[in-house]
Order: structure tokens, then sequence, then C-alpha cells
């Protein structure tokens, strides 16, 4: 359960903003849409190792 602790005459958007960070960061969203579509762990892993592939490109780029 997410809470919001407000002071007091604080206003309702800046609460709101608050709540929605919070949301964001707990990955509810996230999960959610990973659960809607089962993907093969081999796929899984072939998508990790293009990650790194991409990464590891970009950081031999900057040296």
């Amino acid at each position: 359960m997410i809470v919001v602790p407000l002071k007091e005459g604080e206003n309702i958007e800046r609460a709101l903003k608050k709540f929605k960070r919070k949301f964001e960061k707990t990955g509810v969203v996230k999960e959610l849409r990973e659960r809607q579509a089962y993907t093969k762990p081999s796929i899984k892993n072939r998508e990790l190792r293009k990650k790194a592939i991409y990464v590891q490109q970009i950081q031999l780029k900057e040296e």
C-alpha cells in the first residue's frame, strides 16, 4: 500500500504528483505489461545479450 504523507495546507496537485512518482517506482504497471504476454526464456536471454552488446559498443565509442 502506498502512503503519501501530506503537510498541512499542501496542494492536492502536489500530493497527486508524489503519489504518481511513488506508484511508478513500485513497478506495478511494468509488471502488468510483462505478464500480459509470455516471453520464452530463450528470447529474454537473446534480448539481454543484444542489450549488453549495444551498451558495450557505446562504451567503446566513448573511449
